[in-house]
């Protein structure tokens, strides 16, 4: 008997009201670039399942890799249970499962993939970014295919597969008066769409442009954020703030309420779970509820939040359809409780493309990466980052040069409403152990620079 139906049927004899199993089968390839060549090739193998047990409002969690104890599991959950708070809100899970498979989420090529396409793709990356300025080339290439399935009491059943590809490389130079570096990033589901060469072109390029960089004066300056740092502020700083369960509790710098005008009416922001390519594109979330596009904001009015069962439960609403288990390098994992996060996280495009944006920018920075991003006060939306290299000087409408390092202290509410362009063109990205997001380019005004 299958070991999730076999934990369903041991359940139901012991009479639990309601118990969830999920099992994450998982291959991951990751090739690891150091030194400017591939050192490692290694393929990891893994089976987990997560089983959640609910019983009188009390929720109890095991997680094992142990098929064959799998009812031992479940018996030490339920000894758990005695301890637990009961959740008198909790409605129950899912009847239903209005799963559909998705185009370009599951890529046989990437299931399949050999040992040596691996070397042939991560190779790639290396010799595209590879420039005679340029020192050292590091990075990785992550490939993974997984089955995930997903069972309940109450009869929902959905089994589905997926393949996910990302890579990044940084390419570092010390020809210049200090070390400099540039990243290329990309990402993706089908191994067809994947442009390897434009992730090491990406990096050479930030790279390069980065080499005998200018001190500025600290002040006030028009900042062009490219994708790859539009993405770490969705995920840092702006995603938390549309968390149901951070909105309810007054945590979010928008807790005053739905309706708001929060942003230039040009921004509207999306979760869009069914994104083409997107890491996070499924059809039904962790927890068998049917996904679907929602919009946090449109056209600069807050409209929404995110959230999965027990939060939306806990403020008397719907689930958005956003519980989900995330797995590292991509995926998912067996964690028995899901959190609540957007699948992926969106910005509407704009209308202008990013050359436009520069020719319009009489004073300011063209930022392609940023580091130690995060919020310092979260009620307020106030948050602190640190631009380390790929940053360019604007000055009337044209780059100069590159920037030494900055750092940039400011304010979310105030950053959404001082948006003045917004790019044409997007792309995927998700930073290290974080939100996948689509990100074009954004032009903000009045943003306060520190020299470092």
């Amino acid at each position: 008997m299958p070991a999730l139906e076999k934990a369903l049927k041991y359940s139901q004899k012991i009479e639990i009201d309601e118990c969830e199993i999920t099992s994450v089968k998982k291959k991951i390839i990751t090739a690891r670039i150091t030194d400017s060549e591939i050192v490692e090739i290694k393929e990891n193998f893994g089976r987990d399942f997560g089983i959640r047990l609910i019983q009188d409002g009390k929720i109890a969690a095991v997680q094992t890799t142990n098929e064959k104890g799998i009812t031992k599991s479940i018996d030490e959950g339920l000894k758990s249970l005695a301890d637990l708070k009961s959740r008198e809100f909790w409605k129950g899970l899912p009847y239903e499962s209005h799963y559909r498979t998705l185009k370009g989420t599951f890529d046989k090529e990437l299931e399949q993939i050999s040992g040596s396409e691996v070397i042939d793709v991560a190779q790639s990356m290396i010799n595209s970014s590879s420039y005679n300025k340029v020192d050292t080339i590091t990075g990785s290439l992550n490939i993974v295919s997984e089955d995930f399935e997903l069972r309940n009491s109450n009869g929902l059943y959905c089994k589905e597969k997926a393949t996910y590809i990302s890579g990044i490389i940084n390419a570092e130079s010390e020809h210049g008066k200090i070390p400099v570096s540039g990243i290329g990033h990309g990402c993706g589901r089908t191994l067809a769409n994947f442009d390897a060469e434009q992730i090491g072109e990406d990096a050479k390029i930030m790279c390069i442009e980065s080499i005998n960089p200018q001190k500025i004066d600290s002040g006030t300056y028009s900042v062009i954020f490219e994708p790859y740092s539009v993405g770490e502020l969705l995920a840092f700083v702006v995603a938390p703030n549309f968390n149901l369960k951070t909105f309810s509790e007054k945590k979010s710098c928008f807790s005053r309420g739905f309706e708001e005008e929060i942003a230039v009416k040009e921004f509207t922001m999306m979760d869009d779970p069914h994104a083409p390519e997107g890491i996070g594109t499924k059809s039904i979330d962790d927890e068998g509820v049917e996904t679907g596009k929602t919009n946090f904001v449109e056209n600069g009015i807050f409209k929404n939040t995110f959230s999965n069962l027990f939060d939306s439960y806990k403020e008397g609403s719907k689930s958005t359809g956003n519980g989900l288990r995330i797995g590292s390098p991509l995926g998912r994992n067996s964690e028995p409780i899901p959190i609540s996060a957007p699948h992926n996280l969106k910005i509407g495009s704009g209308n202008s493309s990013q050359e436009e944006m520069v020719k319009n920018t009489r004073h300011g920075l063209l930022v392609g990466r940023l580091w130690y991003t995060y919020a310092i006060n979260p009620i307020r939306g106030d948050f602190s980052c640190t631009a380390r290299s790929g940053i360019r000087i604007i000055e009337d409408g044209e780059i100069k040069g590159p920037c030494k390092s900055v750092r940039i202290i400011h304010n979310l509410p105030i950053m959404l409403k001082n948006i003045s362009e917004i790019g044409s063109e997007s792309r995927n990205v998700i930073q290290w152990a974080s939100l996948p997001s689509i990100a074009p380019s954004i032009r903000v005004e009045g943003i306060s620079v520190d020299s470092i």
